[in-house]
C-alpha cells in the first residue's frame, strides 16, 4: 500500500485514475468567475455576499502572498504528509515544498491550482468529495482560510476529513476569531472593481464557525480536541479523529458544493494537475 508521502511524488501525483473529458459545448467552470479574476491580479476587493446583502471581505492579497507568521505557526504543528483542502493560490503547499516536506493541495479552481504549481507546490484540480490520492493515509489535513465552510455542512465535511486521515491523524482548521458564530448560509462571490461594475458568481452554500461551535460539532462527529490557539488575529483548532475507520460511513457531498478556494462540482478533468503555463 502506498504511503501519503509516496503519493505526493511528482511521478505518481494525478495518475491514480484516468482524467475525464469535458462534454463538447460545456463551458469550463471558473474560467471567468470573480475568484479567478482576483487571482489573476493578486487582489480584490473580493467578498462573500449573503442574500441580505451582508458582505464578508476575502483576503485575496494575503492568500496570494507568501506564508506569513500565522501560517508558519500552523505549519509548525503539521505532522508528516500534508493535504491542504481548498489550497487556493498555494502559499502553504509551496512553503511546505520549499522545506522538502510532502504536501499536496487540492482546489476546484483551475487558476488556484495553476498558481500553486507555479510556486513549486504539488496540486490537483479536484473536489474534496471526489476520490483523492492516499485516502486514509494522510498524516495532516488542513482546512485554512475559512474552508471549514466548504459545502455549508461542517458535519459532512468532518466525516470526509476522517476518511482522508490515517488513524490518529491531525486535522487543523481555522475558525472565526473571538466569535460564537455558527451559521449555514447561501452566498455569492462578488468582486467589486474601481468602476463599480464588478462581477458576481453563482449562489452556493457556506458555513462559518467560531471555535466553540467547531468544538461542539467536532466532538459530536467523533473528533478529539488536540489544541487551539490564536495568532496574528486568526484562530485555529487542532483535532484528532478517535473513530475506528472501519465503522465510518461514506461521506456524501452536500446537495450543492461551490466555493471560492474550495469545492464546487466541475465537469472537466477532475483529477489532473494543472501545469505551469
Amino acid at each position: 500500500m502506498s504511503t501519503a508521502h509516496e503519493i505526493t511524488s511528482p511521478r505518481t501525483i494525478g495518475s491514480d485514475r484516468p482524467a475525464s473529458v469535458a462534454s463538447p459545448g460545456i463551458p469550463l467552470p471558473w474560467a471567468a468567475d470573480p475568484y479567478s479574476e482576483a487571482l489573476a491580479t493578486g487582489g480584490g476587493p473580493l467578498f462573500l455576499r449573503r442574500a441580505d446583502g451582508w458582505l464578508l471581505p476575502l483576503e485575496v492579497e494575503r492568500w496570494c502572498a507568501r506564508a506569513d507568521a500565522a501560517d508558519m505557526n500552523v505549519l509548525e504543528h503539521c505532522e508528516g504528509a500534508v493535504l491542504d483542502v481548498g489550497c487556493g493560490p498555494g502559499r502553504l503547499v509551496a512553503e511546505l515544498a520549499s522545506r522538502g516536506l510532502p504536501a499536496l493541495g487540492i482546489d476546484v479552481s483551475e487558476a488556484a491550482v495553476a498558481r500553486t504549481v507555479r510556486l513549486g507546490g504539488q496540486a490537483l484540480q479536484r473536489s474534496v468529495f471526489e476520490p483523492l490520492p492516499a485516502e486514509g493515509r494522510w498524516d495532516t489535513v488542513l482546512l485554512i482560510d475559512g474552508n471549514i465552510g466548504i459545502g455549508g455542512d461542517p458535519s459532512a465535511l468532518l466525516r470526509r476529513m476522517s476518511q482522508l486521515l490515517r488513524q490518529g491523524g491531525l486535522l487543523i482548521t481555522e475558525t472565526v476569531p473571538d466569535s460564537e458564530v455558527d451559521e449555514r448560509v447561501t452566498v455569492n462571490v462578488v468582486r467589486i472593481t474601481a468602476d463599480a461594475c464588478g462581477s458576481v458568481g453563482p449562489p452556493f452554500p457556506w458555513a462559518r464557525l467560531g471555535t466553540p461551535a467547531l468544538l461542539r460539532t467536532a466532538t459530536h462527529a467523533g473528533w478529539r480536541p488536540a489544541g487551539q490557539w490564536t495568532t496574528g488575529g486568526r484562530s485555529f483548532v487542532a483535532l484528532r479523529n478517535r473513530a475506528d475507520r472501519s465503522t465510518r460511513a461514506t461521506a456524501e457531498p452536500p446537495n450543492s458544493t461551490a466555493v471560492i478556494s474550495s469545492q464546487r462540482d466541475r465537469n472537466p478533468s477532475p483529477d489532473r494537475v494543472v501545469a505551469d503555463r
